[in-house]
């Protein structure tokens, strides 16, 4: 329920809660649902279920046993803001997140309108990022939501970037994430979408991550877009208090 990551925006995952449903384009060729698919066939008995939403209670305190701080992506394999997954539950990983003050906790939805009603009743500790997945500009109502919550480090993902995003607003955004989708079904990305938004990005003072151009072999495509890696972090002094020793 939790190991390191070869995400290149985090360090480990930790999966309090697995299984998810489809609600938007990004979800089309969902690299969760296939990974959760292919561990229930192993025999996995995390997945035993597949891609049903599954509470692991027993997974909920792995962050405190770990000692060492680290940058931690909060259910990667799930979307914690799904809607059967109850206030309680979610008030108990932030919970956990509070306690484990020594790590970076980065979490991502898809569902910014339920993120949006319970934030104010969530205790956010600095320690976390919250981020919106935001795959074409019909999602753009996502950023709105997530600029609304009291979240101290704010972020988006573009990821999968399935179209051209312009003026996008990056108030109250501390860091952009753009990548391709990848995989056997992967869709393209067009290289004038991702420049576009570094672009507002370098306009707009905002931290810009590039991870990926993605497609079927992903690592021949690279993550260098313009003749460079993009690899920037969120700028903000909240960073240096978290810092590794």
């Amino acid at each position: 329920m939790a190991q390191k990551s070869k995400i290149e925006w985090t360090e480990s995952t930790w999966n309090p809660v697995t299984g998810c449903t489809k609600i938007s384009a990004g979800c089309k060729n969902c690299y969760a649902e296939r990974m959760a698919l292919r561990l229930r066939a192993a025999g996995s008995p995390n997945y035993a279920n597949g891609f049903r939403v599954t509470l692991h209670h027993h997974a909920l305190e792995i962050p405190l046993r770990w000692k060492k701080p680290r940058t931690i992506f909060v259910n990667s394999m799930s979307d914690l803001f799904h809607k059967n997954i109850s206030f309680d539950f979610i008030s108990k990983v932030f919970d956990v997140m509070r306690r484990a003050s020594h790590h970076r906790f980065q979490i991502l939805t898809k569902r910014s309108g339920r993120l949006l009603k319970l934030s104010s009743r969530l205790t956010w500790p600095e320690n976390v990022w919250m981020g919106v997945t935001v795959e074409n500009v019909d999602c753009s109502f996502r950023i709105d939501d997530l600029r609304q919550t009291p979240a101290a480090i704010k972020f988006i993902s573009f990821e999968p970037l399935l179209g051209p995003i312009p003026d996008i607003d990056l108030e109250g955004i501390d860091w952009v994430i753009v990548g391709g989708e990848s995989g056997p079904r992967a869709r393209p990305m067009k290289p004038q979408w991702p420049i576009d938004i570094r672009d507002q990005c370098l306009n707009a003072d905002v931290s810009f991550f590039f991870k990926q151009w993605g497609g079927i072999n992903k690592k021949k495509n690279g993550r260098k877009l313009d003749g460079r890696t993009w690899d920037d972090m969120p700028r903000t002094t909240k960073l240096l208090e978290l810092s590794y020793v």
